[in-house]
C-alpha cells in the first residue's frame, strides 16, 4: 500500500481502504478520492484535549478511495516503517502518513517531548501496518541493545520503538564538549531493545542549543 518513489515522496495505492496523512501534504493522485479533515492527532476526545494543552498544531486528514495518492512535505526524507502490533513513538511534526486502521495518540514523555512546539507530549502510533516518518535529510535506524545503550541529541530525535526506557542526562549536549551550545541541555539515553531513528540535521529545542 505505501511505496516511495525517491526519497521524498510517499506513493499509497487504495483500493477502496483509507490512510491518514497530514493535512496539505498530499501532492497528486489519480482515480476516484474522498476526502475528511479530522480535528486533533489522538484518539477521541483525550488526543484533542492533550495537544490543545501542549500546544501541538497537528491538523490530519482522512483519505479514502480508489487509484494513487502521492505526498510529501517541504522536500523532506520520507522514511517507511512497518508496524507488527507495535507502538511507534514520533514526533508530531515528523508524522507524514499511516494506515487508517493503526490507532494513532499521544502519551506523556516528560522532557524528552521538549524539542519546540511538541510540549510534553509525543505521537503514538500502534496496531499493524505501515507509517511514514519525515526527517531533515536521512534519516538512520539505531539498534539499542542490554549490551549498548544509546544516547541521543534530542535535536536529532525522530521516533523510536521497541521495549525501550528512556531517562534524562541534563546539563551536558554533544557540543558542550566542545566548548559550543549554551544554556542548559540535555541528552536522551535510550536502554533496552529496540530502534531509535534520529536525523543528521538538529532542530532546535527549549532546554538551549543541542
Amino acid at each position: 500500500m505505501f511505496r516511495l518513489q525517491g526519497s521524498k515522496v510517499l506513493a499509497v495505492d487504495m483500493t477502496g481502504d483509507a490512510v491518514k496523512a497530514k493535512n496539505g501534504s498530499m501532492v497528486a493522485y489519480d482515480g476516484q478520492m474522498a476526502f475528511k479533515k479530522l480535528t486533533g492527532g489522538g484518539e477521541g476526545l483525550r488526543g484533542m484535549v492533550t495537544r490543545r494543552i501542549t500546544g501541538e498544531q497537528m491538523t490530519v486528514m482522512e483519505v479514502r478511495g480508489q487509484g494513487t495518492c502521492w505526498f510529501a512535505d517541504r522536500a523532506s526524507e520520507i522514511n517507511l516503517v512497518r508496524l507488527q502490533g507495535e507502538k511507534l513513538y514520533v514526533e508530531s511534526s515528523n508524522l507524514l502518513a499511516t494506515d487508517a486502521g493503526l490507532r494513532t495518540g499521544t502519551t506523556f514523555t516528560g522532557l524528552r517531548g521538549a524539542s519546540q512546539g511538541n510540549g510534553l507530549f509525543t505521537t503514538t502510533v500502534e496496531g499493524s501496518g505501515q507509517a511514514a516518518i519525515m526527517s531533515d535529510g536521512p534519516a538512520v535506524a539505531l539498534r539499542v541493545s542490554a549490551q549498548y545503550p544509546l544516547v541521543v541529541d534530542p535535536g536529532a530525535y525522530i521516533a523510536h520503538q521497541g521495549d525501550l526506557r528512556q531517562t534524562f542526562q541534563s546539563g551536558v549536549t554533544f557540543r558542550t564538549f566542545l566548548g559550543e551550545g549554551g544554556g542548559e541541555a540535555f541528552q536522551i539515553r535510550f536502554e533496552g531493545d529496540g530502534l531509535v531513528y534520529v536525523q543528521p540535521s538538529e532542530r532546535n529545542t527549549i532546554a538551549g542549543d543541542a
